[in-house]
């Protein structure tokens, strides 16, 4: 087993610290009960109306604190790691909210459906009672994992408890009475699904060792949000295949009482909340988001009107996911149902209402047109400036070839460099755009008649084939040069050498490296410098010169290589003013 690594201070005050951060986080909404690890709104006014108090064992953040706001919950009662809270917090928690001998208002607490948790809010709710105090007890087991005839502990609660927080907390807000949100509170709960998956299971802050329990090939599907072994584990899977067995699975256990069991069927709405259970990137999160909908609306049959994603009820770092299927329903004598409870709005934190279409369409479905990049004119039919260098396309044809082909000889020592200053694709992306760009020349897809639009033609070759830094680098050069060539009043050799120039002070101003960086411009700059004194034969001579400088610095300002030691770069040339050096060196033939 390896070790444990949790960012915690002494593992026994984990609970009462996680509040104290909370209590920074939130200093005008959140305030905390004395002596109790007992999180309430602030301001609390006791009595005024129904109040909605839920909680459980710690390790499950942002359940339950994370609800506390307008519109959902008005505390949490927080135990230990995963342990129930004490009878004498909960009552404490129940006693803030819900006056004694008050007609108005109350107090509804909302339970996971685990034995130490009934029990302990089971006893203070009676205690609360004895007291004259109006409260009630609702409990959530939306879990599909455990078989419905398996004792007389019933399914789990887990994730899809902030369903029912939700919309009772909607119906408090109305106004509406304790009995009348416990009612609607049951109803909700009764039309709940939930299943999760994990590819590993939990550990605890405190632990000495990691739960390593599932292989590495391995995952759990239906495991419980305390780690507790689901139905089966089996191998990795696709999220289009987690999806399915998911699904299928909520679906065949149906929901509602045993004695009227209903099932999802085609033609229904439903609500889903897509949980990370604390481990899993918002990438992952995303792509079981699609895999889930298009599971429901496409085999199932279904209508998804909301898509709640995030983490609403974790167990620590779990690598996992869950969801939740509400079954909504149509509209009561008063114009409300499901629905419209969940899209009533909440100051919780943790909970942001759905983005909702008022149309059975999604727009975000609807795909943009893309704005295209205008025609660009034929030789024959555009105004381009005149070309007075002699021979222009034999000479640019003859270059290329030269220029690719020394790129293609040059890939093993390119590869061999980059395997030691770099990530070692050099070489092979310089020789794939080379011979993209022979492959093009050679179908007559390079247009050598007319210098901008070569250096264009030449610039969608590069992106097509090289990708990576130095092919974008390069794109760059080439459609910087197509754009001189294009507004000069004609295209002589002064023209090509001031539209080379302006191609390096592009390369230089978006890539933003320098001479002395350790990249393709300690070649390039070298270049510049030498065609404002000579021809393009010294411009080749001063890029190579500046390419096989770049072994003598060893300290990289930019690349790759700047996470090397200078023992690593010592003599060892930057593959990337090597390339630039080698190109230059088959443009003139040399």
């Amino acid at each position: 087993m390896s070790g444990v690594k949790k960012i915690i201070n002494d593992p026994s005050e984990s609970v009462s610290e996680f509040i104290e951060g909370l209590l920074y986080q939130y200093p005008n909404t959140l305030q905390k009960l004395e002596n109790h690890n007992v999180v309430l709104a602030n301001p609390l006014v006791p009595g005024a109306k129904v109040h909605l108090l839920s909680g459980g064992g710690s390790g499950h953040e942002p359940a339950h604190a994370g609800y506390i706001g307008n519109g959902m919950l008005t505390g949490a009662i927080l135990g230990g790691i995963f342990a129930s809270p004490a009878v004498s917090s909960i009552l404490a928690a129940v006693r803030s909210v819900a006056p004694a001998e008050q007609e108005n208002g109350g107090c509804l607490l909302i339970v996971k459906n685990y034995t130490g948790d009934r029990l302990n809010f089971g006893m203070a709710c009676e205690m609360a009672t004895a007291e004259k105090r109006k409260c009630r007890m609702i409990v959530v087991a939306d879990d599909c994992a455990v078989p419905r005839n398996k004792g007389v502990t019933g399914a789990r609660g887990v994730a899809g408890t902030v369903f029912v927080h939700k919309i009772c907390g909607a119906a408090a807000e109305k106004g509406m009475s304790l009995d009348e949100i416990a009612t609607l509170g049951e109803y909700a709960a009764s039309r709940i699904g939930s299943l999760g998956v994990a590819l590993n299971a939990v550990t605890i802050p405190g632990a000495s060792e990691a739960n390593d329990r599932l292989a590495s090939d391995k995952m759990e599907i239906g495991l419980g949000i305390h780690g507790e072994a689901g139905i089966r584990q089996c191998d990795l899977m696709s999220a289009d295949a987690i999806a399915e067995e998911m699904l299928s699975t909520i679906q065949k256990f149906g929901y509602g009482p045993n004695e009227n069991i209903q099932h999802v069927k085609e033609g229904d709405d439903v609500a889903i909340l897509v949980n990370n259970l604390g481990g899993l990137s918002n990438f992952e999160m995303s792509i079981l988001t699609r895999s889930l909908v298009k599971y429901l609306e496409g085999s199932m049959k279904c209508t998804v009107k909301r898509v709640y994603v995030g983490s609403f009820m974790t167990s620590f770092d779990m690598q996992g996911a869950s969801v939740s299927v509400l079954c909504l329903d149509d509209k009561d004598e008063n114009g409300m149902n499901l629905s419209s409870y969940l899209d009533c709005p909440t100051t919780a934190p943790a909970f942001e209402v759905a983005d909702v279409s008022s149309i059975e369409t999604r727009p975000s479905l609807t795909v943009l047109p893309e704005t295209t990049a205008p025609a660009v004119a034929s030789a024959e039919e555009g105004s381009y400036p005149d070309v007075a260098v002699e021979s222009f396309s034999t000479l640019a044809t003859e270059a290329i070839t030269r220029a690719c082909n020394a790129l293609i000889d040059a890939e093993p020592d390119l590869t061999k460099w980059d395997t030691i200053a770099g990530d070692g694709d050099c070489g092979i992306t310089m020789k794939r755009g080379a011979t993209e760009i022979l492959s093009r020349l050679k179908d007559g897809k390079l247009n050598t008649q007319v210098p901008s639009i070569l250096f264009k033609d030449l610039a969608e070759g590069v992106s097509a084939s090289m990708g990576g830094t130095s092919g974008i680098l390069f794109e760059l050069f080439f459609r910087s040069i197509s754009t001189s060539m294009k507004t000069c009043e004609k295209v002589d050799d002064s023209a090509l050498k001031a539209a080379f120039v302006k191609g390096i002070d592009a390369v230089q101003f978006y890539g933003g490296a320098k001479v002395g960086y350790r990249t393709l411009v300690d070649a390039l700059v070298p270049a510049a410098d030498a065609l404002n004194d000579g021809g393009w034969e010294s411009a080749a001579e001063s890029a190579m010169s500046g390419a096989k400088a770049t072994a003598s610095i060893t300290q990289a300002c930019a690349g790759r290589s700047t996470y090397l030691n200078e023992e690593t770069l010592r003599d060892v040339p930057d593959p990337g003013a090597m390339a630039v050096g080698i190109l230059m060196g088959g443009i003139v033939g040399k």
